[in-house]
């Protein structure tokens, strides 16, 4: 069956290229475009979408700077297989925002990634550009007020309740953030049924976890690399989990029942589910 694209928005004011990028990113992470698969040729998206040759070609380029697509000279430009590829977080966060009912499990450090996936998305729901039913996200973080392995003062990799504090604040305002945002949408009357919820564990967090509509999971790990912070006004130096480094890697269930991926995404979910019923505990972030 001939690829079709989801009608444009007319209300959408971004550029033609961007949309064209968009559109077919869409059909790309909901697999209507298969890994593997070849794309329209430009003469065909270009009839497809109604836009000029330049605009599909630069829609291409940024499709490819992605990584959704390759471009093989004298053969046309093909889906790449993603799953074990480094991936962008943010196009699959407002993808989701596309469901009638969203579900977000995020368990690492601070949340402050998923803080920023979520702006865009969210202010598309504001200006009635996405319109789903409920939201409802979950946050798993680390207890800051119990010794951690990192982050420690560089020194002597010692425990310093400074740097807890510190991240303890930066955690809250995150969450706080995530928490109020999504709120507003339920007051404004946008989003019938909204929810935040932040538990916290006593372990350290080494890694990132992203779980979307318990059909996508993303994770990667966090380095330790030395840092040099202000805490309570004093610079200290410090071995620090630094997720500006985390690459992520994405796994789906549209991947197949029988394939990794589909395992990978399974074991995230039983693995957040898992420790949010037992070990972790509420975390109430008004009471701080």
């Amino acid at each position: 069956m001939p690829f079709a694209p989801e009608p444009l928005d007319p209300d959408d004011d971004r550029p033609p290229y961007e949309q064209v990028a968009s559109s077919l990113g869409a059909a790309i992470r909901t697999r209507r475009l298969a890994p593997g698969e070849r794309l329209p040729s430009h003469k065909e998206l270009t009839e497809l979408f109604g836009f000029a040759r330049a605009t599909i070609q630069r829609a291409l380029r940024d499709l490819e700077d992605e990584g959704l697509v390759v471009s093989r000279k004298g053969s046309g430009v093909f889906v790449r297989n993603r799953t074990e590829r480094p991936a962008g977080l943010r196009p699959y966060v407002e993808q989701a925002f596309a469901s009638q009912n969203v579900t977000i499990d995020f368990a690492g450090f601070s949340s402050e990634t998923l803080h920023g996936a979520l702006q865009e998305p969210l202010d598309k729901i504001r200006v009635g550009r996405l319109t789903p039913a409920s939201i409802v996200i979950r946050i798993l973080v680390p207890d800051m007020s119990v010794p951690q392995a990192a982050p420690v003062r560089r020194e002597d990799c010692a425990d310093d309740p400074r740097l807890r504090e510190r991240m303890r604040n930066i955690m809250i305002g995150y969450a706080r953030s995530i928490r109020d945002s999504v709120a507003e949408l339920s007051h404004l009357g946008l989003v019938p049924e909204t929810r935040v919820d932040v538990r916290v564990h006593s372990g350290t967090q080494f890694f990132k976890l992203y779980v979307i509509n318990q059909a996508d999971a993303f994770f990667g790990y966090y380095p330790i690399k030395p840092n040099k912070v202000m805490a309570q006004g004093e610079a200290i130096e410090i071995y620090d989990l630094v997720g500006k480094d985390t690459v992520l890697f994405h796994h789906s269930l549209n991947d197949g029942d029988s394939s990794g991926g589909t395992q990978q995404v399974e074991q995230a979910r039983m693995w957040f589910e898992s420790v949010w019923e037992t070990i972790a505990r509420e975390f109430d972030l008004d009471a701080q």
